[in-house]
């Protein structure tokens, strides 16, 4: 049990990859709480964990609204006790290029994608004190390392989680909380099978980008986010762990 003892909240944790966390977390030894906006799905990722013997509770979170952060943090340790893990996973994806950006539509993909990460790790921290150190795991994007041919507010704010972290780590390393991105390449979830996996013909162009010659799964990036919640990676923090297929090694 990798993560025994421990207690995670884990932001996006309805579906997708952050449902793949979570599930793989408690499968671990960790107490998890999913917070998301989708009500329903989140219950049902709920249910099936604690069906399975794991211990998951759900709380709504808006993760632009700083209250439910803090209300997310306070579930989590009035539950479990403390809390140890921070998976600043919700996010949304946008295609657009510069021009077919609209300010509302970036100020929308800042929110989410950037603040959310901000307002999320500025609630944990003083519970990770009181616990004596923790691991906040940010979901970034390979398009935080290079630039796109589209996808502009996206890769912006994708970048912006890769430097917030970086300044969390050094920030806090002295009392033992440790901060770490991970930057997957194209992964198969709801997030992107209605925009860039939508046809055979983009699946296939997809895969073929990746010089491992295949479009990444959830469980991917699951097992390098459980490795940097867990005590193996106790060495590292302010560290970008890519997980991408190759993609951006080209």
């Amino acid at each position: 049990m990798r993560l025994e003892g421990k207690v995670a909240l884990i932001s996006g944790g309805a579906r997708g990859m952050g449902a793949t966390e979570a599930k793989m977390f408690a499968r671990e030894g960790a107490k998890v709480v999913i917070g998301d906006v989708l009500e329903e799905e989140g219950r049902k990722t709920e249910a099936e964990i604690n069906e399975t013997g794991g211990e998951c509770i759900f709380v709504r979170l808006d993760v632009t609204d700083e209250y439910l952060w803090e209300n997310a943090v306070s579930e989590a340790v009035a539950r479990f006790g403390k809390l140890d893990i921070l998976v600043n996973n919700a996010g949304i994806f946008r295609t657009e290029r510069v021009e077919e950006t609209s300010g509302a539509l970036w100020d929308q993909v800042m929110n989410i994608n950037a603040k959310g990460v901000f307002l999320g790790t500025k609630a944990a921290i003083p519970e990770m004190r009181k616990a004596g150190g923790g691991s906040i795991i940010n979901i970034s994007s390979g398009l935080a390392l290079v630039g796109s041919d589209r996808a502009s507010a996206y890769g912006a704010s994708k970048g912006a989680v890769r430097l917030f972290t970086k300044s969390t780590a050094i920030q806090y390393a002295a009392e033992g909380i440790r901060a770490n991105s991970v930057h997957p390449g194209i992964i198969e979830t709801p997030m992107t099978l209605p925009t860039i996996l939508n046809t055979e013909e983009r699946r296939e162009q997809s895969a073929d980008r990746h010089p491992l010659g295949r479009i990444g799964q959830p469980e991917d990036i699951a097992y390098g986010v459980l490795f940097l919640a867990s005590d193996e990676s106790s060495f590292m923090t302010g560290s970008e762990l890519v997980i991408d297929g190759g993609l951006t090694a080209q």
